[in-house]
């Protein structure tokens, strides 16, 4: 092994530029893979570690107290499948008549009572929350028990008559609130907390509990073994253990919907993640072998002389594999390295604000194990084809061959391409590629897949960048007014509501106005709340893309996003019921939005006040005239009225921004490496031809005929590569953005994804020949500056 060390030493200080296009093109496939392997595994390894920790509930199920007893409930825990379970515990609904309006904040010099071990250290209270409702409470004694470890952020837990705490679904920190439940008690928030089952939306003692009119109780139940793999498999375990019940439960649901909830965002981006990174793992397979198999045919003769001196089969086989080991390992440690480092921000940057306080998001050891083993052994397994060539060859016939093609290899194509009216450098160029057809072929693949990488790239740029100016209404709205609320120490607006709308419209820019209320509903049938938007005013104009049926246009409409629709297993032109205060209104399902969130309805103002005729608008969106400044306008708002509170809508999306952004950066990464597999061939062609180069020279070539040839031979590569890697682009395409629309529960529409246009194709079409005309450039030149003394010397 010391010989082989040190053979495959003097290899790679032979061949330093090959060698550096091996680490260059290992470090940039592991960077993508690791960043892949990384957001898959956080797809749903985090929130499973989280659930084990928390003891989480599989099903939370609520039931009719007047149907069934406490004790019945309580026996349902001893039925057989059932591995822990909790309760009952008291379940009342309560309903706030205003988003925030029944919210008042204590003195800042009044202290919460009691504060417990949470509050030391803890951060200054954030500005007050709004708190919506209606809101799921719940009577229990404690945060802990067998199921639902309830995980406590701020304050303390509520233990007296007059507390609650709250379910945080962001950073909030604002204990002390009052929430005044009307015909109910006044309700203190002592602490915010989070539960990974979402079993509720607040908590009180359960002496507090009865208070509030409970309608409810509620389970926990933990399923042992497989039972909690699959929602049928749930649905199964929660039937064997109500057998016994008289009644089945009014309401369920199953942690496997929360999961994908929670893992929705970073699922989105795990297809094309893991699109690019085994496209760059096939780039990179393609480059190594490539280059060890040039290494074997220009080193025929040091193969028979190692053999000669004694070297095994083996040997030289191990000789070669080192060589590319060597510069593979250096190249996988910094891409692993990279890679987690890169990785972070987009994590962060994926669960950002979706009420992950329960997981610890982050790279777990066994991507960065995988890689590090795994590269290595995919390099190896790559160049082990190659290699073996050198295996079956004897030390007489390697030292006797030479490393020129041999007669006749290409010379027929090259003959022809000499009888047409091609300049002779171009037609010499096109006739190098015949020489040594193996070399050409995982050339043209290495630039097949860069083409289908940049075809791919383009395709989700455009669907992207259309999505993210829709969701946006980029054009459509350019600012939101927002109404101030004197509870939470804002000013109150100096008109109502229609005298704010009339206010709006008559200040210089504006030219549409839509009055927006955002309301917690519940829905006839379903237990958990839907998060509404009513509009009023011109949403006809400044409405959302619809992906499927139309936007509002009467009374008693609604538009709903897919999630929505899949979860609950309806579709457009069916009807629901919303119910807020024992008030029903009816309306139809008229259009699906994009939007990926599962609980967030549209509709118009007629269908609010059919069931709230007193409610009034706590936003208003505005569309300026052409040429407005937005910043003068907002300034004009709140001079006009300081209880108006006016925010510019931003024109970037950030979902759109994270893939558009990773896209081309991995688009760049994967072109780069692509070119330098044809750099690699180049240098390797120029490497076995110098004789001919320097006969051709001796001839009249000059060298700037010279760069055009070599430049040709590859630049047809680069042709072929892009016609034939269009077609593969759009197919991946077409299989990748159905994946990540699904994953993320958005919807669509047609014009999105109509993105190839002849203009686009192309430019595409292109896109094989500067990346061929890229990585031939610098040996061409190289090969310009030949001397013929110098190409000649050893002949």
């Amino acid at each position: 092994m010391s010989a082989v060390w040190h053979a495959s030493r003097a290899a790679v200080r032979r061949r330093r530029l090959q060698t550096a296009v091996i680490g260059l093109v290992v470090f940039a496939s592991t960077v993508a893979i690791v960043v892949a392997l990384g957001l898959l595994e956080a797809a749903s390894a985090p929130f499973d570690r989280a659930f084990a920790q928390q003891r989480g509930a599989h099903v939370v199920a609520s039931f009719d107290r007047a149907e069934v007893s406490d004790a019945q409930l309580a026996a349902t825990a001893r039925r057989p499948g059932v591995e822990a379970a909790a309760g009952p515990f008291q379940q009342a609904v309560i309903t706030l008549p205003d988003a925030g309006a029944a919210a008042d904040k204590e003195p800042a010099d009044k202290e919460p009572a009691d504060k417990g071990p949470a509050d030391k250290g803890s951060e200054p209270p954030a500005a007050p929350r709004t708190i919506t409702g209606p809101l799921t409470v719940v009577g229990r004694a404690d945060p802990g028990g067998p199921v639902d470890r309830v995980r406590l952020l701020a304050g303390r837990w509520a233990t007296r008559p007059g507390e609650i705490v709250l379910h945080a679904v962001g950073a909030e920190r604002d204990v002390g609130t009052v929430i005044s439940v009307p015909g109910g008690p006044q309700l203190t928030v002592v602490g915010w907390a989070s539960s990974l089952s979402r079993s509720a939306q607040g908590w009180v003692s359960p002496g507090q509990i009865a208070a509030l009119h409970p309608t409810a109780a509620q389970m926990l139940y933990r399923f042992s073994g497989p039972s909690s793999s699959t929602d049928g498999r749930i649905e199964k375990a929660l039937a064997s253990a109500t057998a016994d019940l008289p009644v089945s439960p009014l309401a369920s649901q199953s942690y496997l919907g929360i999961k994908r909830d929670v893992g929705r965002a970073a699922a989105a981006y795990v297809p094309f993640l893991l699109a690019f990174g085994v496209l760059g793992l096939v780039v990179a397979v393609l480059i190594v072998a490539n280059v060890v198999s040039g290494a074997v045919i220009a080193g025929l003769r040091h193969i028979g002389v190692l053999k000669t001196l004694g070297f095994t089969p083996n040997q030289v086989v191990s000789v070669y594999l080192v060589m590319v080991l060597v510069p593979g390992a250096v190249g996988c440690v910094t891409g692993t390295v990279l890679g987690g480092v890169a990785a972070q921000p987009l994590l962060k940057s994926v669960f950002m604000g979706i009420g992950t306080q329960d997981l610890v998001v982050g790279i777990s050891p066994w991507v960065y194990g995988v890689t590090l083993l795994g590269m290595p052994v995919l390099v190896v397994l790559a160049a082990l084809v190659p290699a073996l060539r050198a295996h079956r060859l004897s030390a007489a016939r390697a030292i006797s061959a030479g490393s020129a093609p041999r007669a006749g290899r290409g010379r027929r194509v090259q003959r022809a391409l000499a009888g047409t009216r091609l300049p002779r450098p171009v037609s010499l160029g096109l006739g190098l590629p015949f020489a040594r057809p193996g070399r050409t072929a995982l050339t043209l693949a290495a630039v097949v897949l860069g083409v289908t990488t940049v075809t791919l790239a383009t395709g989700l740029s455009s669907t992207m960048a259309a999505y993210g100016e829709a969701v946006q209404r980029v054009g459509y709205v350019h600012t939101v007014v927002y109404v101030g609320k004197p509870q939470f120490g804002e000013p109150a607006p100096r008109q109502g509501d229609a005298g704010t709308e009339a206010l709006l419209r008559s200040l210089p820019g504006t030219v549409h106005v839509t009055a927006d209320a955002w309301i917690d509903v519940k829905l006839a049938g379903y237990a958990e709340n839907v998060s509404c938007q009513f509009f009023r005013g011109d949403s006809g104009t400044l409405g959302e893309t619809v992906a499927r049926g139309r936007w509002l246009e009467g009374p008693g409409e609604v538009v709903a996003p897919p999630a929505f629709l899949r979860k609950r297993g309806l579709d457009v032109g069916d009807r629901v019921t919303f119910t807020l205060g024992g008030e029903k209104a009816s309306a139809t399902i008229v259009g699906e939005s994009m939007d990926g969130m599962p609980d967030l309805l549209r509709s118009n103002w007629e269908t609010l006040t059919a069931f709230a005729p007193d409610r009034e608008a706590n936003q208003y969106e505005i569309r300026l005239a052409p040429g407005t400044d937005v910043g003068a306008y907002n300034a004009a708002v709140r001079a006009a009225d300081p209880g108006l509170n006016p925010v510019a809508l931003p024109e970037t999306n950030r979902d759109a921004v994270i893939i558009i952004g990773s896209a081309s950066a991995l688009t760049v990464l994967l072109a780069t490496v692509a070119a330098l597999g044809v750099f690699n061939t180049v240098l390797l062609n120029t490497r076995e031809r110098r004789r001919d180069l320097g006969t051709l020279k001796s001839l009249g070539m000059t060298p700037r005929q010279v760069s055009v040839m070599v430049v040709t031979s590859m630049a047809a590569l680069g042709a072929v590569g892009g016609l034939l890697g269009i077609p593969a682009g759009i197919g991946a395409y077409g299989l990748i953005m159905p994946a990540m629309t699904d994953a993320a529960g958005v919807s669509l529409p047609a014009f999105m994804t109509d993105v190839w246009h002849a203009p686009v194709l192309a430019l595409l079409a292109l896109t094989g020949v500067v990346i061929a005309a890229l990585g031939a450039l610098v040996p061409a030149r190289s090969a310009a500056r030949l001397t013929i003394a110098k190409v000649l010397h050893n002949e």
